[in-house]
């Protein structure tokens, strides 16, 4: 029998390998190189880097399928006229900083928390995406399980968790209080991206409970970027004023009323 030729060999080497990425290029890279289009070095520093990119986009196609996303949307597929530079380089995931993206339904708030939770997979974070209401029923089906705080530690975890579509429902109480807890374990722990159509004035009502809502949003806004997408601004902001504000709209107990003493105390 015929002595098997190099590029047999090198298809033997490289299934034996687990390298289907450079075993995918290595006809063309062979040609080029046959040809005098790539030198020795270039053609093997090609053939790695086949495989290198197939193996990435397996893990990220992975990672996509772990995190839940709806969608791979990425920065560049959205329009906007304001700059986003900052969050661009993730910068604040390493600062464990969140972002809340808020305006009026159908201007890409998911979209760009979407395209934040690629960028970051692709970066090899590990990434979570959830709806509120869809993360406040694995909340409470984890609570009638007994295993809420095996649930929250999991929810912990990730590096970025995107949650979507606040404001859309309201919540019970329960559900409020079972996301206060998450993100009280979250707080500079690791980055969250909420987007919400509702402003923070209104979500008192969103989670039934002014106080609550007014803690949830000071440890919130702590290390926060608001993209205030109807405003078409962005920036970092300072929380305790909108707290305090918050925090002086409730209503205040009434003062409590003096009686006059009875004959017998006089």
């Amino acid at each position: 029998m015929p002595a098997p030729t190099l590029r047999d060999r090198l298809r033997t080497q490289l299934a034996d390998l687990k390298m289907p990425g450079a075993l995918e290029a290595l006809d063309d890279i062979l040609r080029r190189a046959d040809s005098g289009e790539l030198a020795a070095g270039e053609a093997m520093a090609e053939l790695l880097g086949s495989h290198i990119a197939l193996r990435n986009q397996r893990r990220l196609q992975t990672a996509m399928r772990s995190a839940r996303l709806p969608a791979v949307k990425t920065l560049a597929d959205f329009d906007f006229s304001f700059q986003l530079e900052s969050l661009h380089t993730l910068s604040f995931i390493e600062r464990r900083e969140n972002v809340v993206f808020l305006g009026p339904p159908g201007v890409g708030k998911t979209h760009l928390a979407v395209s934040l939770a690629v960028a970051a997979a692709e970066g090899g974070r590990r990434v979570y995406y959830a709806t509120l209401a869809d993360l406040i029923t694995s909340l409470e089906d984890a609570q009638q399980a007994g295993r809420l705080s095996h649930r929250l530690r999991t929810l912990v975890f990730p590096s970025l968790m995107i949650i979507d579509e606040i404001g859309y429902l309201p919540l019970s109480r329960t559900g409020a209080m079972l996301f206060f807890q998450l993100m009280s374990r979250r707080y500079e722990h690791a980055s969250t991206v909420l987007t919400s159509n509702k402003g923070f004035e209104d979500w008192g009502e969103v989670f039934g409970d002014d106080v609550m809502a007014a803690a949830l949003i000071d440890r919130l806004l702590h290390h926060c970027h608001i993209v205030n997408i109807r405003g078409n601004s962005y920036r970092m902001r300072q929380h305790r004023d909108l707290v305090g504000r918050l925090a002086a709209a409730q209503p205040k107990p009434p003062a409590p009323r003096h009686r006059r003493p009875s004959r017998q105390e006089a």
